[in-house]
């Protein structure tokens, strides 16, 4: 009976089975040479049977197999995996591969159908989207084997357990930062922002040459050292950026399998390690009922590490978000006036009115941006034209919604309170883009 333990039927045997019981039954039913015939087929299919048991069992270990997973996985992205398999048969079987995959995925349907030559290697390579951070766990790579006769198959189960640790999009993050690196960032849709004016941060006085601004001429030195004389200044550097992220119920909705929170996750961490880039410092607040993590704001090598391994223990219950909370930490961490990029979403202009006083004395100390999300399957309902009498009623509703979004917009820019609207996916570039126009304007 072990033996039997990874004995498999295939669909060949059945319809030869089905053949020879009927060819049984019409010889019981007519007799004569017909029973001959049957007793040579069933005698037939007996042999068939055992010469392809032996070709599959006679050896050992007739296929290899391992699955190479990733240290950890990039939340949101498309992750690839590959399982090896090499064939020890001296003729070519026929594989079906069965991987059990987290069950975070719900699935059990990812299985590959190959040939593999004798002595020959096989790669097979397929991608995976998690869309939850945390550790997702790897079972057996399972690896049905035929001969070229097909009537049976044999398992091998190779132990491949691996657990996982999904990350926020890491993927993200590298591909930003190339592209800030080689000043390529207008391929991923940040936009050439023209610097307006100086920036006040003084460098040195270096002699006058062909395109520099005349208006940075340094009068005084220039008659102490009898030739023209400027100013040179760079840009300033060294600014606190702290990505501020709500993880309250308002952020629980979801698009595209992601939350809004593991968007905002996403984004912080692609906006830090740019901020880094630009030599500004990076910091990190949560908060929902409480306040969650605070990595303070800096730019040493290490700062990336931390608020990822920080981002990525994020847990919420998703409760109702207290930004009077959120301000008295601020003002008592964050002494130096700095750019917060709050991450939150409002649905309505009533939900902005409560934290509206909250949200004016954070910007009376620092430049706070409010980055907010539009309802992008609401904008679908919004362009499909209305027919019936519901859909009139749904689509003025979805109006309704629509303009409060606009609303919130024109209502924060009364108090002098940055706002930024944009759909999920467009979450990152939108951001970058708006840290670097404030870069630009030298409001940070």
């Amino acid at each position: 009976m072990k033996f039997l333990r990874p004995l498999y039927l295939n669909n060949r045997l059945f319809i030869a089975v089905s053949i020879v019981v009927s060819c049984f039954i019409i010889s019981f039913i007519s007799g004569g040479w017909i029973v001959e015939i049957s007793k040579a087929c069933f005698f037939l299919l007996i042999g068939v049977l055992a010469t392809d048991a032996i070709l599959l069992f006679r050896i050992r270990k007739g296929i290899v197999g391992y699955r190479i997973t990733p240290e950890k996985l990039s939340n949101g992205d498309a992750n690839e995996l590959t399982i090896h398999i090499q064939n020890f048969y001296p003729f070519t079987t026929y594989l079906n591969v069965i991987d059990e995959i987290p069950h975070q995925f719900q699935r059990r349907d990812l299985s590959f159908e190959v040939s593999v030559g004798a002595g020959e290697k096989k790669v097979i390579q397929y991608k995976i989207r998690p869309v939850k951070r945390g550790e997702y766990s790897f079972g057996a790579v399972n690896v049905f084997v035929s001969s070229p006769l097909g009537f049976l198959s044999r398992r091998f189960k190779f132990s491949a357990d691996a657990i996982v640790p999904v990350y926020p999009s890491y993927v993200q993050m590298r591909k930003y930062e190339l592209m800030a690196i080689s000043n390529r960032l207008t391929e991923a849709g940040v936009k050439q922002i023209r610097r307006l004016g100086h920036n006040r941060e003084f460098e040195l006085i270096k002699e006058y040459v062909s395109g520099d601004d005349f208006r940075t001429v340094n009068w005084r030195a220039t008659a102490r050292k009898n030739t023209v004389m400027v100013n040179h200044y760079q840009d300033e550097k060294s600014q606190q950026v702290y990505s501020v992220i709500d993880k309250g119920r308002v952020m629980q909705m979801p698009f595209n399998g992601l939350s809004l929170l593991d968007y905002a996750i996403n984004a912080s961490l692609v906006i830090s390690n740019i901020a880094i880039k630009k030599s500004d410092k990076a910091g990190l607040i949560t908060f929902q009922h409480k306040i969650g993590s605070i990595v303070p704001a800096s730019k040493q090598n290490k700062q990336m590490l931390r608020i990822m391994e920080m981002l990525y223990n994020q847990k919420t219950a998703y409760r109702e978000s207290d930004f009077s909370t959120l301000y008295a930490q601020v003002r008592r961490k964050i002494t130096q006036r700095s750019l917060l990029l709050l991450f939150t979403n409002f649905e309505s202009i009533y939900g902005l009115q409560r934290q509206l006083p909250f949200l004016k004395r954070l910007s009376d100390q620092h430049l706070l941006v409010v980055i907010f999300f539009q309802n992008t399957e609401m904008n679908v309902l919004l362009d499909t034209p209305a027919t019936t009498l519901k859909e009139v009623y749904h689509k003025a509703v979805a109006e309704k919604f629509s303009y409060d979004k606009k609303l919130i917009v024109k209502e924060l820019g009364k108090y002098g309170i940055q706002a930024l609207l944009t759909a999920p996916e467009n979450l990152t570039v939108n951001t970058i883009n708006k840290y670097l126009e404030l870069k630009a304007r030298g409001m940070v």
